[in-house]
């Protein structure tokens, strides 16, 4: 397992800084178990940047993984996964009721939620592994 290359676009901190304060420290915990997820898969290089304006992973062999809150849904914030790909239907056929999904494309937490951090992270694994895991039934998981 080599060692991860972390690359930042600088603005992705500044969208961190301009979240509520009660809002950042939630957002901090899915950036630290996307960046784990990461060096625990043996990823060696996790791009951080902005999709959509909105704080994006993207890995050589995944599918972009973003992440936000948005004041129209205070409560709430989110993971994104690409809309076209099998993997939010998949973690709600392994995961069900373990989480709140919107659609095909993210998984919905409530800010006073207190995350399953092992099941998240098995879906963090497979938007960052994606390409590799495509064609299992249910991609790794």
């Amino acid at each position: 397992m080599g060692k991860l290359k972390l690359k930042t676009n600088p603005k992705v901190n500044e969208i961190f800084a301009n979240y509520p304060e009660n809002v950042q420290e939630k957002m901090q915990y899915l950036r630290a178990w996307v960046i784990e997820t990461a060096e625990e898969e043996g990823i060696d290089e996790l791009e951080e940047t902005l999709k959509w304006g909105e704080p994006s992973f993207v890995t050589k062999n995944g599918s972009t993984l973003r992440m936000d809150w948005k004041e129209k849904s205070p409560d709430q914030y989110a993971m994104y996964f690409k809309c076209t790909s099998r993997l939010v239907d998949t973690f709600r056929m392994v995961f069900g009721y373990k989480f709140q999904y919107e659609g095909n494309r993210a998984i919905v937490f409530q800010l006073d939620q207190n995350i399953p951090e092992m099941e998240l992270k098995e879906c963090i694994k497979a938007s960052l592994t994606y390409h590799k895991v495509k064609h299992l039934i249910t991609l790794g998981i």
